[in-house]
This record gives structure tokens, C-alpha cells and sequence, in this order.
């Protein structure tokens, strides 16, 4: 059992910055692979970003390339989620996920192919 724990959300003017950060309690935190996920009511999960087990491999979506970096520190048992120049689409609860799939580069973007999930954390981008 892994146990995710997410932080660094909160409320951020257009155009701002957070970092968001999850800690997971895996006593080999090297085996799994991390993602990001944000979901707004009404409609499903989306993924955001995606990092492979020693960081080599990261995906994003489309809407946050350029803008968003996903990173892993894994001597701290924690992956980041560094977003830049935010905006009001970025509005939701973010959500970190550790994945097992050995074949993680081909189902990094389905919430399925998870095993674990934080209880997210709200990020909204207004003025």
C-alpha cells in the first residue's frame, strides 16, 4: 500500500506560479512511476503530466507543455509539479498518481493504469 499525499495548491492570479509537490510513504519509491492528473466537476479526470521511474521519460499533455515540468526527487519520496503562467483553465483539484506499469510510455495518460491516488489538492486561477 503507497500512500500519496499532495500539497502546494491554493488560490493564484492569472499568469502565476505554484509548485505542486506529493509524498508518498513507498519504501521504494523508485519502482513506480508518477503522474499528475486534475479533474474540474462535471467532467472526467484529465492527465496532466507523467514521469517515469528515474525521471529520464516525462510526458505532458498538450495544454500545459511550455508551462508545466514535472519532476521527481526520489531520495525524498516526492514528485513536483512546477506550473507557470497559469490560467483560469487550469482551475481544478490536481491529483498525483503512482502507476507499476512496466510499460508505463504507452498508458502514462489513463487514470486505470494507476494503482494509487492522492486525495488531491485545489489549485484555482482567478483575478
Amino acid at each position: 500500500q503507497v500512500q500519496l499525499v499532495e500539497s502546494g495548491g491554493g488560490l493564484v492570479q492569472p499568469g502565476g506560479s505554484l509548485r505542486l509537490s506529493c509524498a508518498a510513504s513507498a519504501h521504494t519509491f523508485d519502482d513506480y512511476c508518477m503522474g499528475w492528473f486534475r479533474q474540474v466537476p462535471g467532467k472526467e479526470r484529465e492527465f496532466v503530466a507523467g514521469i517515469s521511474w528515474g525521471g529520464g521519460n516525462v510526458f505532458y499533455t498538450d495544454s500545459v507543455k511550455g508551462r508545466f515540468t514535472i519532476s521527481r526527487d526520489n531520495a525524498k519520496n516526492t514528485v513536483y509539479l512546477q506550473m507557470n503562467s497559469l490560467s483560469p483553465e487550469d482551475t481544478a483539484v490536481y491529483y498525483c498518481a503512482a502507476s507499476t506499469d512496466p510499460h508505463y510510455s504507452g498508458s502514462y495518460k489513463y487514470p486505470q493504469r494507476y494503482d494509487y491516488w492522492g486525495q488531491g489538492t485545489q489549485v484555482t486561477v482567478s483575478s
